[in-house]
């Protein structure tokens, strides 16, 4: 009975932060959902609602310190059904195959690939000889070789041109990044490239908004690197508009090297600038008139102005992901200060966690989600428990710099798990970047901007951009140095499927829980850390059009090719926790037990193959199929997507791609049409 006593006093406890526990039991169901392995029916979602309803008056019947746990299943199964009703809304046709041939459509979005190429994205799409049903409703496709000599796409112009298009490829090996997930969601159903030029088959129109809001960015990003060329006009185009078209791979490179590219994601760091700058001038200006500062409620109004500039930059800059989130969080605080409440507080962040989730609950899945929100709560937190220490520990004029240096320690500290988790790498001198850059971002880059934009109807722009070039040459110069010395990053290994979510909820634990027990938090993560420690890497990896076979050796992982599949090749080594080269992992290679065989020719010369060997071939191997080894060619890989082999005492265990991802609404596998003896060969044997 004592014990019960004090667990009901502990419970009863947290009744003041049970809010920030909304959005976690949110997380739960959604990420519920996208971990099966087969795409619920419309019972589930209708069991998942009536349960939900169920428990709700259930939490009136138990005793107070029980009552929030109802509710807590009750959103974990709301957090399922939103996540459901949000793949299903989105759900638009995926093109089935491999295509070559005209391609007509309108532009809506400009970009670039990793291979630096210019990359548009087409809505309104027409496929010649392929119904409308079949057709997706937006293609993305690269321009390659001479396809640049054509028009110069605009946005809103119908263009037409010959590409290679294929369906959104899946993970490049088992349990990997989902891409088929994330292009699932952006409602992107092929994606290719082209070698001829681009022609205009209609001039662009009056169209929606967003298309019109779509001209307007890059009418301003060309206006910016006209102002400031090369990569200062690149990054400020960027910061700015959401446009990184013309920022080069070479600086980059150096930013994510040096830690600080998130300065080019329009996110929390420019939406908070940006709001305080337009607040504080907004308040400074009404304060200094007798009649305004006294008879005015200068605050709310600049809290409002703040809000409409808030807004104006989330159209400005392309409405992605990262800025709604942002935008949200924003509102959100300012709405606090509307109303009298604290505008920086962990309901605030709450209250914009829960908004993101219910609009968008595969946000969770992404790093910008995770990465953003860690760094918030942790920073609300940690400068929520400085106020409550009532002490002045430092001297006032050193406040700002102070502050300046815990913001970008405890930032650096909390999202740096999981940018290592998604990334593979950590920046050894992040913390120095940030701390010689940041700040210039909030007393020079945006207050910039801002400058410049009121400015522009003058004609007088170029004066601020004068200005905020300085600023962005010498975060850039800052990149460049920090990304110059040794060791300035380092590779690690991906974690396992439970560490980052483990890493989470601990996380979550030690801000959330109100009392001693918040230090199993502590517990949680350290779990994960070691969980992380112990992960292991496959020993062979396939690629899922067998065009690339990775074997981890003593010296790492050994590539069958110094070329080719580049985008895979990359992800297999740092995932593996490795900055080497394909070039230089191709050295390694060396034929044996596994065989690779790229391209016709190469199988048509291959003698043939014994029990013992496990061939992968790029091109169809109908020969080898009877001679008895295990066989990866196109046919199986269809089935299968990318392949993971480790080496048992009892043979090899075999994982695909499909096994992990499962059958869900954005996987589209083929049915097996091989023979079953064949078949079953790869599918996963149990661990010994």
């Amino acid at each position: 009975m004592i014990i019960w006593g004090h667990m009901q006093a502990v419970l009863l406890r947290q009744r003041g932060g049970m809010l920030g526990w909304v959005p976690v039991c949110l997380a739960i169901g959604i990420g519920a959902y996208f971990s099966l392995k087969s795409e619920p029916g419309i019972l589930t979602f209708a069991a998942c609602v009536m349960a939900a309803i169920a428990l709700v008056p259930v939490a009136r019947f138990v005793t107070e310190a029980l009552a929030p746990f109802p509710i807590a299943i009750a959103l974990c199964l709301v957090g399922f059904t939103l996540a459901g009703l949000r793949a299903h809304s989105v759900a638009e046709p995926v093109l089935g195959w491999r295509y070559y041939g005209a391609v007509e459509g309108r532009v809506i979005a400009m970009d670039r690939s990793q291979s630096d190429a210019l990359r548009l994205t087409l809505d309104q799409v027409r496929l010649d000889r392929v119904p409308h049903v079949r057709t997706p409703e937006r293609v993305r496709i690269s321009l390659h070789g001479k396809g640049a000599a054509g028009i110069a796409p605009e946005p809103g112009l119908r263009v037409m041109t010959t590409a290679h298009l294929s369906p959104p490829s899946g993970p490049v090996e088992p349990g990997g990044f989902d891409f088929q997930r994330h292009a699932f969601f952006a409602k992107l159903g092929a994606v290719g490239y082209t070698r001829v030029p681009l022609m205009g088959a209609a001039e662009a129109r009056e169209g929606h908004a967003g298309l019109l809001v779509f001209r307007l960015r890059m009418a301003a990003s060309a206006h910016i690197q006209n102002r400031l060329p090369g990569d200062t006009g690149g990054f400020a185009a960027a910061i700015t508009t959401g446009d990184r078209s013309a920022i080069s791979q070479q600086a980059l490179d150096a930013l994510r090297a040096s830690n600080l590219a998130h300065l080019l994601a329009i996110s929390g760091l420019h939406m908070g600038l940006l709001t305080a700058v337009v607040f504080g001038a907004l308040r400074l200006i009404l304060a200094a008139h007798p009649y305004t500062s006294v008879r005015w409620p200068t605050k709310a109004i600049a809290a409002v102005g703040a809000l409409i500039a808030a807004a104006g930059y989330l159209a400005l800059s392309g409405g992605n992901v990262a800025t709604q989130r942002a935008f949200i969080m924003v509102a959100v605080a300012l709405a606090a200060l509307l109303i009298g409440r604290r505008a920086l507080s962990l309901r605030a962040v709450a209250v914009a966690a829960i908004i993101v989730l219910v609009l968008r609950p595969e946000a969770l899945m992404g790093p910008g989600f995770q990465m953003s929100f860690a760094a918030t709560t942790a920073l609300v937190a940690v400068f929520g428990w400085i106020r409550d220490m009532e002490q002045n520990l430092v001297p006032r004029w050193a406040k700002p710099f102070v502050a300046t240096f815990i913001s970008s320690a405890v930032a650096g500290i909390a999202t740096a798990p999981i940018a290592a988790a998604h990334f593979n790498a950590i920046a050894h001198y992040g913390l120095i970047a940030n701390l010689l850059s940041v700040p210039l971002m909030g007393v020079l880059v945006i207050p910039a901007a801002v400058l410049a934009l009121v400015l522009a109807p003058l004609g007088l722009d170029w004066i601020a951009l004068w200005a905020m070039g300085l600023g962005l040459d010498w975060i850039l110069g800052v990149a460049h140095f920090v990304a110059g010395l040794e060791n300035a990053r380092r590779y690690v290994p991906g974690p396992g499927p439970w560490v980052l979510p483990l890493l989470g909820l601990g996380f979550l634990t030690l801000i959330l829980w109100q009392g001693r027990l918040r230090w199993i938090g502590v517990a949680a993560m350290g779990l994960s850390m070691a969980l992380w420690q112990g992960a292991t890497r496959p020993d062979v990896l396939i690629s899922d059009t067998g065009t690339l076979v990775g074997v981890m050796t003593s010296q790492g992982r050994a590539l069958s090719k110094e070329k080719g599949a580049g985008f895979v090749a990359r992800n297999w080594l740092e995932n593996d926790g490795s900055g080497d080269t394909q070039a230089w992992a191709a050295k390694r290679w060396q034929m044996g037990e596994i065989v690779h065989l790229s391209g016709k020719r190469a199988v048509s010369k291959f003698a043939g193959c014994n029990a013992d060997q496990i061939v992968v071939a790029s091109a169809p191997a109908e020969a080898l199929r009877a001679q008895g080894c295990l066989l990866f060619d196109p046919r199986i890989l269809k089935q299968t997507g990318s392949v993971a082999l480790d080496k048992t005492p009892e043979g090899w265990r075999i994982t695909t791609a499909r096994d992990q991802a499962g059958e869900r609404l954005w996987t589209a596998w083929p049915k097996a049409t091989a023979a079953p003896d064949q078949y079953v060969r790869i599918k996963p044997t149990k661990r010994p």
